[in-house]
């Protein structure tokens, strides 16, 4: 009598337990009533087009000088996907490419990275290095700054210089390995102000340098 007693408060307490966990709605769970067959279900809700388009991402300014603003909000209605912050990253790591390019001699990559009349006068600089029997032993310390200084969207084509500040190590070796001048110890600070370009419809994203000097 005493265990059919016992084994009754078990499934007692087991079965409360199952209803305390199992029985409960939580709030989280999926409806399970499924509808009545025939049964006019509601039309799911449109989705409203906006009457307005969304305006161009705003402008970094720290990055842009003023005068470039307007050059850029053009180019921005052009290609909309043009990011300005991220153009001057590519812009930072083009500049370290091309000059690595022009230090060591590489005529070919030169002319991957920048139009004709650039990189025709990146290849008479090499060649006169050559003839000189120098040879360039430079590295790029740090780019401390670099900022859009103008732009301009021409129809389809944009153009967009970009100032740099920089420290460079600049040396120059001749052909027995001898500095001729600069330092291996001291870097230089340089101020450049590149040109670079693009036709806003091309399916190429990357910029071609169209233009180099010196920051006044």
């Amino acid at each position: 009598m005493v265990e059919i007693i016992l084994l009754a408060m078990v499934f007692l307490f087991v079965g409360l337990r199952l209803w305390s966990v199992l029985g409960r709605r939580t709030g989280h769970e999926q409806p399970i009533a499924k509808p009545v067959e025939g049964q006019a279900q509601p039309a799911p809700m449109a989705r409203r087009v906006p009457d307005v388009q969304p305006s161009p991402a705003p402008v970094a300014d720290s990055i842009i000088e003023p005068r470039a603003h307007e050059g850029i909000r053009a180019i921005i209605e052009a290609d909309p996907h043009f990011d300005a912050a991220r153009f001057v990253e590519g812009a930072q790591a083009a500049y370290q490419m091309v000059l690595e390019a022009f230090w060591r001699g590489d005529e070919e990559e030169l002319r991957r990275l920048a139009d004709d009349s650039v990189a025709d006068a990146f290849a008479q600089a090499i060649a006169d290095r050559k003839a000189a029997g120098h040879v360039l032993d430079n590295r790029l310390v740090a780019i401390e700054r670099a900022v859009i200084e103008r732009a301009r969207l021409d129809g389809q084509m944009a153009s967009i210089t970009v100032r740099f500040d920089a420290d460079i190590a600049a040396v120059t070796r001749d052909s027995q390995g001898n500095v001729v001048a600069g330092s291996t110890s001291d870097a230089i600070p340089t101020h450049d102000v590149w040109t670079f370009s693009r036709h806003v419809r091309a399916e190429d994203p990357n910029w071609v340098l169209i233009e180099t000097d010196e920051a006044a």
